[in-house]
């Protein structure tokens, strides 16, 4: 009888220990995010910003992965990107076309936000505007949205669709630094592009 109770906690503790590993998935998403930590990217998973179409392709909805760039001595306007058609498009909410329809402007509700704070208005830096994302072809269909402000450049983007099978059929662990370092280079070109223009 002692011995039947024996094999049945030691079984039970053995299914415990199973169940604590973590699936395929989370140590692929596990080593993504390390390799990013250890290029200086900066991953967080956060909640899908209210201006980046989602899950279910809803603004605002579900999870991300937020990958951040900091650039020291550097400063950057604060803009917002989405990606339309593989491009970057500056967000809707930085876009006044109501007066002429070729220019694009600080829309008067952000104007009188910023002239209420007492802070001084920039012009907006539509550098980006349609410039190609020209990312490695495992990292761009994920890519979701793109931020900068002060001293950053922020990617939103799907990287547990880097990961997962389903989504990414030619996932190989050997190709996340490569990839990322890709990344990486267009985060810093993406920056000069923006500082460069007054």
């Amino acid at each position: 009888m002692g011995l039947w109770i024996a094999v049945v906690i030691v079984l039970f503790v053995l299914g415990s220990m199973m169940a604590l590993k973590p699936n395929g998935i989370d140590q692929r998403l596990d080593k993504l995010r390390m390799t990013a930590r250890r290029l200086q990217l900066h991953p967080k998973l956060v909640a899908c910003p209210d201006w980046i179409k989602g899950r279910d392709n809803e603004y605002g909805r579900g999870m991300l992965g937020q990958y951040c760039l900091v650039l020291e001595d550097t400063q950057l306007p604060h803009m917002r990107y989405q990606v339309i058609d593989g491009q970057w498009r500056p967000d809707s909410n930085f876009i006044d076309t109501s007066t002429d329809d070729s220019k694009l402007t600080i829309p008067s509700v952000i104007r009188n936000h910023q002239a209420s704070n007492n802070t001084v208005l920039k012009k907006s830096n539509f550098a980006l505007d349609k410039a190609p994302l020209d990312l490695p072809v495992s990292i761009e269909p994920f890519v979701k949205g793109l931020l900068t402000k002060s001293n950053s450049i922020v990617i939103y983007w799907e990287d547990i669709a880097y990961v997962r099978p389903l989504t990414n059929p030619n996932y190989q662990s050997k190709m996340i630094e490569t990839d990322l370092l890709a990344l990486k280079e267009n985060l810093e070109k993406w920056a000069l592009t923006m500082r460069k223009q007054p």
